[in-house]
């Protein structure tokens, strides 16, 4: 099942898959990654308080050296294997780098595990970054930048670097859908969306304030089908009305990128429709060459925390699990996913011109 992307972000696919297809060009390509656990790559490993943590013996257990790096997941995320596409180095987490690294003249990756657009999202986790300190770690980067190779110079840099947003997920499974929480007593589904798409709105203007243009901004995934919420199922089957909130959610961010566009100057947003392609995943895995996609590789306690802990059991068929743990994927699933992604992005980029009418 095929990727849905803005027609007017196809134009922004070409200038990337340009400079990805030159060596030299490859050298200069600029990536910037937001995000949550998802594309975590060890932020939260440099906050001394955080529980959101994946640094445990069997994350990692197929990343290049076999340790733990911060990923949550087996092996690389989504945003490592783009990377790899792109003939580029993963950013390096934020939070690893000093303020005069030249490191932060080539990317940086601010994702945190437990993260939200709303800054009340994860809370309970003691420390994370929130998208709003994702930004602001953002602009002091901006900063950085400017003291090292001049204003004229680190604005040019921050309008043609590529920007990966994948935020929202833990507003909904750590916030909205934990009944013990304020936010899922306090507003109405439509309520509590509209406070994340307003919320959402501001910080992409913000993003576009200190320079950025080029975003792809990714949806979010079938939520209700996940280990952590099939679980509140008697039968272990996806949960319909938090499927149904996801695609509402996702409905009103799509809209968002596209007044986006048309508000600000020069913005290329792509919105990355991925939800379609992680359902077929889930609902066909042996289409795939998976087995298992209703529980995780993993055997957590998707009740209570549902991370891969030092005494977890992990099961020795990886390849045939979607799920690593009761949140995110394999690394194999990850592959599957980039890939559609970057098919998506760059294929219809690749597309020749419709020959004219005679």
């Amino acid at each position: 099942m095929a990727i849905a992307l803005q027609l007017p972000g196809l134009a922004f696919a070409a200038l990337i898959l340009a400079a990805a297809t030159s060596a030299s060009s490859a050298d200069a390509l600029v990536t910037f990654v937001f995000g949550d656990s998802l594309t975590e790559v060890g932020n939260n490993n440099y906050m001394q308080y955080s529980l959101a943590k994946s640094n445990y013996p069997w994350y990692g257990v197929d990343y290049a050296g076999g340790q733990a790096t911060g990923r949550f997941t087996n092996g690389r995320t989504i945003g490592d294997i783009i990377s790899e596409k792109l003939g580029i180095s993963s950013p390096p987490p934020y939070l690893s780098l000093s303020q005069n690294d030249d490191a932060l003249l080539k990317g940086v990756n601010y994702a945190s595990g437990g993260a939200g657009i709303l800054n009340d999202t994860g809370l309970y986790f003691i420390q994370r970054l929130s998208f709003d300190d994702q930004i602001n770690n953002f602009a002091t980067t901006t900063q950085k930048i400017k003291s090292k190779i001049g204003e004229v110079a680190a604005n040019k840099l921050c309008n043609e670097a590529t920007y990966f947003i994948g935020i929202g997920s833990n507003d909904y499974v750590n916030n909205f859908l934990q009944p013990f929480l304020q936010d899922g007593q306090q507003y109405t589904h439509d309520e509590f969306m509209e406070l994340l798409i307003s919320t959402f709105d501001l910080q992409l203007s913000r993003l576009y304030q200190l320079g950025a243009r080029k975003m792809i901004i990714h949806d979010l995934g079938p939520l209700g089908c996940i280990p952590s919420q099939r679980v509140k199922s008697k039968k272990g089957q996806c949960l319909t009305r938090v499927n149904q909130w996801i695609q509402e959610f996702n409905y009103k961010a799509q809209n968002l990128v596209a007044s986006l566009n048309g508000r600000l100057p020069n913005a290329k947003l792509i919105f990355a429709d991925t939800y379609p392609a992680v359902l077929d995943l889930i609902d066909n895995p042996t289409t795939y060459g998976f087995k298992i996609s209703n529980t995780s590789c993993c055997k957590v306690d998707s009740n209570i925390g549902g991370l891969c802990l030092p005494n977890s059991k992990m099961c020795s068929n990886r390849s045939e699990y979607v799920f690593w743990d009761a949140f995110h994927p394999t690394d194999k699933a990850n592959a599957v996913l980039a890939e559609k992604l970057f098919s998506s992005l760059f294929s219809a980029a690749l597309s020749p011109a419709p020959a004219p009418l005679p």
